[in-house]
């Protein structure tokens, strides 16, 4: 069976970064579970991806849909939860966390210069990016 090729499946999309971006939700679907729309043989999930869009057997626009989706649940912390500590067990890594955090709660940045820092990172008018 011949291989798909990225140029192949070009023609179905506008840019080859939304190709990209789709075709790793694609994957993540194919991983979690989700049957393929073609043939996969000994593929692997990203050629059987590239495959499944290539083919137009795929609803792209419900693809575009959960990938837009992906990112926008975003976990928020409760507001019972102040400390940014890690879930690891290692008693180094926790060590090093709970340094962090009080260094943080002893020596928060003065809001100037947090509107100093923000002013700089900012491009100035007219400058191009």
């Amino acid at each position: 069976m011949a291989r798909t090729t990225i140029s192949d499946t070009l023609e179905k999309m506008d840019s080859k970064y939304e190709l990209g971006m789709l075709a790793t939700q694609r994957v993540r679907d194919l991983n979690g579970g989700a049957e393929p729309v073609v043939h996969t043989g000994n593929d692997k999930p990203t050629v059987t991806a590239l495959r499944e869009i290539a083919s137009g057997k795929l609803d792209v626009g419900h693809l575009r849909h959960e990938f837009v989706q992906s990112y926008k649940s975003v976990p928020v912390a409760d507001d019972s939860e102040t400390s940014v500590e890690s879930q690891s067990e290692d008693p180094l890594l926790k060590e090093l966390d709970a340094e962090l955090e009080d260094a943080i709660v002893e020596n928060p940045m003065p809001a100037e210069e947090e509107e100093d820092i923000l002013e700089e990172s900012l491009p100035e008018e007219g400058e191009a990016e």
